[in-house]
């Protein structure tokens, strides 16, 4: 799930209240390449009986495939996690500069203040950029943003640098902190198939021993827009490579 310290639209609080209420045992923020709110919601888990366990989720590159790595169980005090997400933070601040510059020639008017939704922001991604369209009127409903070759999806925008890190690294990086590093939302990935053809199943057990290889420990099988039969084939992949079976329900928020 995500808190309004990244892409979510609710804060680590009220993700604990609601989490609380539903009578979970245990939960995870997994915000984008930010770990400032972990410590709030590990400390008002605590009054509620709820454990937060530290989480993360990296957009990685391997090869020309983009794939979600989660982190988990990691020491956020470490110096190179919190090193290296200073450094991403900086290059995703210049890229915001170029896509709200890229969006103005376009005739689009939208300023950085457009782009913060809660008070004392400092993650800025794509989706703020979706919700400010919204906002001023340009498109109704946030998915708008991301049809082929329209606003975020431009030939301009998708020429912006993003300076994704690669998967080995997201995962050296969990490892290095003494997490353990899961494939998130594996239905999702493109350029390896229909998601439930043969080719996709084949390519993505390959791919599954690999990550494995290179130090990924789990899967998220179980997620809101896999079918049973999704379900079934991550965790059956799962079990053969015997790696973790992970659940995770991609919470941003109440919109």
């Amino acid at each position: 799930m995500h808190s309004w310290f990244s892409d979510g639209t609710m804060s680590p609080a009220q993700l604990v209240d609601k989490y609380a209420r539903d009578e979970y045992d245990i939960i995870s923020i997994t915000d984008h390449e930010v770990i400032d709110g972990i410590m709030e919601a590990e400390l008002l888990g605590k009054d509620k009986n709820l454990r937060v366990i530290p989480g993360i989720e990296f957009v990685t590159m391997l090869d020309d495939l983009e794939l979600h790595i989660l982190g988990y169980y990691f020491d956020r005090s470490n110096k190179e996690l919190k090193s290296k997400l200073r450094e991403m933070a900086k290059n995703r601040s210049e890229r915001n500069e170029k896509i709200l510059a890229a969006l103005n020639d376009m005739g689009i008017d939208i300023d950085e203040d457009d782009l913060i939704t809660v008070p004392g922001q400092r993650y800025v991604g794509k989706p703020h950029f979706a919700r400010a369209l919204v906002a001023k009127g340009y498109i109704n409903e946030e998915a708008e943003a991301y049809e082929d070759g329209k606003f975020l999806e431009s030939a301009e925008i998708k020429a912006i640098d993003n300076k994704r890190i690669s998967t080995q690294e997201a995962i050296d990086l969990i490892k290095g902190a003494g997490g353990l590093a899961v494939l998130a939302h594996p239905r999702k990935i493109k350029g390896i198939g229909e998601p439930g053809s043969t080719e996709f199943k084949k390519s993505f057990e390959e791919l599954a021993r690999t990550l494995k290889k290179m130090g990924v420990k789990g899967i998220e099988c179980i997620y809101p827009t896999h079918t049973p039969e999704d379900e079934w084939f991550f965790v059956n992949v799962s079990g053969k490579l015997h790696m973790h079976v992970t659940e995770g329900s991609d919470f941003h928020g109440n919109k």
